[in-house]
């Protein structure tokens, strides 16, 4: 009798903790985003403004080589094959400012907790993510969508979400910020009904 209840509560723990793993189409935002991810030297005020500066040089630059991307995929290999000239830009715009500090840029997957932007929410998990890492990188960082192009577009996430191909459910999760609305879902049985 003592095995029997183990086992229906482990069963019931198990249906439980499927509810809170992400369904195929929502994994599909995290495949179908690139992040930036820009890291201060430090919190000193003046290695802040550094951060944004360089923010602004590589950006206005990686609007002009992801333009063609048709989609996540794409954009990765353009910012791949163009990384050397990214951080010669960083490295370029830290020598224009008189600052002598190296800079380090990867493209790599990368953890992001939920972040809300002005109208738009993405959700923690991993992205791929042009990270820029300036001196130490300890300092206050700043993060954005390149791909699709919410930072570097002025229009609204909505209508850039759309342009890229996301669904109705994938556009409401990422842009529906003012009241959470709460799926519970069974992954278990979503995977037994095929």
């Amino acid at each position: 009798m003592k095995q029997l209840i183990i086992f229906a509560l482990l069963v019931v723990f198990a249906v439980t903790l499927c509810g809170f793993i992400p369904t195929s189409e929502d994994m599909e935002i995290y495949d179908d985003i690139v992040r930036l991810h820009v890291l201060a030297n430090s919190d000193a005020e003046e290695d802040q403004s550094i951060k944004l500066l360089v923010r602004d040089a590589v950006l206005e630059k990686i609007s002009g080589i992801t333009a063609g991307a048709s989609d996540a995929d794409s954009a990765a290999a353009l910012i791949s094959e163009n990384i050397c000239v990214i951080r010669d830009l960083a490295s370029e715009t830290l020598q224009d400012l008189g600052v002598d500090m190296p800079v380090s840029v990867t493209l790599s997957e990368e953890y992001y907790p939920t972040r809300n932007y002005e109208d738009t929410s993405l959700p923690a998990g991993k992205y791929t993510s042009l990270r820029i890492m300036i001196g130490e990188a300890d300092g206050q960082n700043w993060w954005c969508v390149l791909y699709p192009a919410i930072c570097t577009s002025s229009a609204k996430a909505n209508a850039v979400f759309k342009q890229t191909g996301f669904s109705t459910e994938q556009i409401n999760i990422l842009t529906d910020n003012e009241k959470p609305v709460y799926k519970i879902k069974f992954k278990l049985l979503e995977l037994i009904s095929g």
